[in-house]
């Protein structure tokens, strides 16, 4: 079960702040920068699925999680440094691989009988548990995410320290990764850059706008964290590997027609009766006007799948997609022909992170009206006796 030690230690990826050294228009944190690197990997992979390739989804979602638990415990080492040590340095490397263990596999432990922790142990010993395209498309995705971020920083520091150096390195990073048909795409402006530019934006979208709160959460960040809560939920249950990528993705990309509407809080949407109803249509129309044109055709079926009536559970059957409950999908649809998406999960997931951004910022000091409020909504969670895929919705916050 998802332990608060380790629900608070991913919550921690949203304070680490990135590219600390420069200026900076806007805070870059790792929290943002691995969900712009996810959502890269979702499209290489996608790339090289149409190019006939095996493609390992499980492999991509477990290896960029267990990066982000990495990251988070070695926040203050500069990547530069980090890749020295890694390459220069292998037996201390290896020993500060065994110091992340001892951080984040207890915390870990409890999810999936201990299996998840042993799969991290063993990422962490080799990442070529991995096999190497998954590899190559995560590190193709995240050597992308930073020079993303790094065209942010040169704009605003043209002539600083360094620049022109980094802009090399980076540049030679990206030049490894060009056999993968994304990635020329990619760097040759093809229509999935500006999908990849519409997505990076969201991090430049604060949660909870109008409202004083640490951290300043963004919809980008938020996307992760609640794709992140998902699988690890997911992994308590025995799901086929659509269901797992499925939860994943579905969960990541959830809140992608805020990218063209702007994050609409909760007590604004249901203002007024119907306003919920209008929005999603809304929603809809946006998506089709802006955001489905930058997609290629082939993926217009995730997208709708995970995007429209996100928060229900659905399968496919006999080429429709039909609602049901996370319950009927593990007794009947728990198999990767019937495309199983957990709906109801990713609502769980969505609520809890949203309740920590409202438990983190009265912790650190900072609350308002509005995160009371949001709190009294979890105080009753604490009594929702509902079960998803067999999780008891109030065991995840009685421990707030």
């Amino acid at each position: 079960m998802l332990s608060k030690a380790l629900a608070l230690r991913l919550f921690e990826a949203s304070y680490i702040q990135r590219w600390n050294d420069k200026i900076r228009p806007v805070e870059l944190t790792e929290l943002d920068k691995h969900s712009h690197k996810m959502i890269i990997a979702y499209c290489l992979g996608k790339y090289e699925e149409g190019e006939g390739r095996q493609v390992d989804w499980h492999g991509i979602i477990k290896g960029g999680v267990f990066e982000l638990f990495r990251r988070i415990v070695l926040s203050d080492i500069k990547s530069p440094v980090y890749n020295k040590i890694k390459d220069k340095y292998p037996h201390q490397f290896a020993e500060l691989n065994r110091w992340v263990f001892g951080k984040i596999g207890p915390e870990i432990d409890s999810v999936a009988g201990g299996t998840l922790r042993d799969e991290f142990k063993n990422y962490l010993e080799d990442e070529k548990t991995l096999d190497p395209l998954t590899r190559k498309i995560l590190a193709a995705a995240h050597h992308y995410a930073t020079y993303w971020e790094f065209q942010i920083i040169r704009q605003t520091n043209p002539l600083g320290y360094q620049i022109p150096k980094i802009e090399q390195a980076l540049r030679r990073d990206l030049e490894q990764h060009m056999d993968l048909v994304g990635m020329r795409k990619i760097v040759t402006a093809g229509k999935v850059a500006d999908f990849i530019d519409l997505c990076g934006q969201l991090r430049f979208q604060v949660r909870w706008g109008g409202i004083p709160r640490l951290p300043r959460t963004s919809v980008l960040g938020h996307m992760l964290m609640t794709a992140c809560l998902t699988y690890l939920l997911t992994r308590e249950i025995p799901a086929c590997d659509r269901r797992l990528f499925n939860n994943f993705f579905g969960a990541l990309f959830h809140d992608l027609p805020e990218a063209v509407t702007r994050d609409i809080i909760s007590p604004v949407k249901n203002s007024v009766e119907g306003m919920p109803e209008a929005i999603s249509q809304i929603e809809r129309e946006l998506a089709e006007e802006e955001i489905y044109p930058l997609l290629e055709e082939g993926w217009l079926g995730d997208f709708k799948y995970f995007t429209l009536n996100e928060f229900a559970s659905k399968v496919r059957k006999d080429g429709k997609i039909e609602v049901v409950s996370s319950d009927d999908i593990s007794k009947q649809y728990n198999d990767d022909r019937f495309n199983p998406v957990d709906g109801e999960l990713v609502e769980v997931a969505d609520k809890f992170s949203a309740f920590l951004e409202a438990y983190m910022s009265k912790k650190i000091g900072v609350s308002t009206p509005h995160m009371e409020g949001a709190l009294k909504v979890a105080e009753s969670l604490k009594s929702d006796d509902r079960m998803v895929t067999g999780i008891l919705v109030k065991e995840l916050y009685r421990m707030y």
